[in-house]
């Protein structure tokens, strides 16, 4: 199945420190290259794999769950652990929560998290109808490109599938009743106005982690896919010297 211009999935040989990126529901790799090529020109070594099923067309999608979502994550994971001594996991919307399943599965292997408006509950009426409609409904109008600024676009799906997005419900109670077993640091960019994922989600993040070092920063003047918007720089530079933080006497440039 051809890829969605965009849509590639992207790594870089790099030091000893890690970095695993990993992009959102019906997304694409594309809103987190930029992200990701700014960790590889400061050294580090880095892997942003595209999930099953997406950067194709979403029927694609609707034949996956979260469960190879998450095995995508924890392959590229395990390939990170093999040649570096440390690896620090990037996130955004559902991809944070995939991160977050990967420092509660692997615990201090994971040395910190860098979330990006993770997604972790929702209080949209569609969602509890979710179980029901699925069976009658395939698709709904898709959530991307949740972005302010002009003239930024998102490769993503129109559509999402009513089973896939069921599936990642059920994920979301998974990583939510284990959010206690994250101890990691985290550095979490939380945008103010947000379409896609209510602050409901980082109310919970904040309330439930076990980390005693955690960074919360704004992104005032961005929607969801904060990494194309405004505040992008400061997505950027943020996460590069955070994971910099973590690893002070290897990090480099």
């Amino acid at each position: 199945m051809p890829l969605l211009p965009g849509a590639e999935p992207y790594a870089a040989d790099g030091g000893p420190v890690g970095v695993l990126c990993c992009h959102g529901f019906t997304g694409t790799p594309q809103p987190l290259r930029t992200l990701a090529e700014r960790f590889a020109a400061a050294g580090f070594t880095v892997s942003l794999p595209l999930l099953p099923g997406h950067g194709t067309r979403w029927q694609e999608l609707a034949l996956t769950r979260w469960e190879d979502w998450y095995a995508e994550v924890d392959r590229a994971f395990l390939r990170l652990t093999e040649r570096c001594d440390t690896v620090v996991a990037v996130g955004l919307s559902m991809g944070g929560t995939l991160a977050l399943r990967l420092a509660q599965q692997h615990g201090s292997s994971v040395a910190g998290l860098v979330l990006v408006n993770p997604s972790l509950t929702s209080d949209k009426r569609l969602l509890a109808a979710v179980p029901v409609l699925r069976r009658a409904v395939r698709t709904v109008q898709g959530v991307a490109g949740d972005i302010k600024k002009p003239g930024v676009s998102e490769v993503a799906y129109d559509r999402t599938p009513l089973a896939a997005l069921h599936s990642l419900t059920r994920f979301w109670r998974i990583v939510a009743a284990d959010l206690p077993k994250v101890t990691q640091p985290v550095l979490l960019f939380r945008s103010l106005e947000d379409h896609v994922v209510e602050p409901s989600s980082g109310r919970l993040l904040l309330s439930r982690i076990s980390s005693t070092e955690v960074e919360e920063r704004l992104c005032e003047d961005s929607y969801h896919v904060a990494t194309l918007d405004h505040d992008a720089e400061a997505v950027l530079t943020g996460s590069v010297d955070f994971v910099r933080s973590l690893t002070p006497t290897v990090a480099s440039g």
